[in-house]
């Protein structure tokens, strides 16, 4: 079982790598992998990271409801975890997924493709001193 205070394992640095090349349906299989096998917030970590993949890919393949649909269900699963998870900047990633469902609701399924590639989230995450914890803390 993972929790978020640990180091990402090899294979959720895949689905990081994947998701910023633009890789949705491998990264979405990458994470379910592991998300089979977790429980709380961990389990609810990586669902919210995979439906946002699959939203990416559904607006990638014209699916503007699924897309929108997908964001908000994916943040409201990220809202319910620590800020900082397997290395990942959360609030981030939630800011960056709103602000693509909110442009995609905006532009509606007719102009969905005209979505500035500027806004097309990417899985940041923390330096290693931010992330580090001393004994006081």
């Amino acid at each position: 079982m993972l929790t978020c205070d640990q180091s990402p394992p090899g294979q959720f640095l895949l689905a990081i790598r994947q998701f910023n090349s633009r890789e949705w349906y491998d990264c979405h299989e990458t994470i379910e992998d592991l998300w089979l096998g977790e429980t709380g917030e961990m389990r609810d970590f990586l669902q919210g990271t995979l439906q946002i993949s699959v939203a990416l890919l559904h607006w990638r393949n014209g699916n503007h409801g699924g897309a929108v649909s997908l964001l908000a269900s994916g943040v409201n699963y990220l809202k319910r975890v620590p800020d900082v998870c397997l290395w990942v900047d959360v609030p981030s990633l939630i800011a960056d997924s709103d602000r693509v469902r909110i442009a995609l609701e905006v532009l509606g399924k007719d102009r969905m493709e005209s979505l500035e590639s500027t806004l097309i989230p990417q899985i940041k995450t923390v330096s290693a001193a931010r992330y580090s914890r001393t004994p006081e803390e």
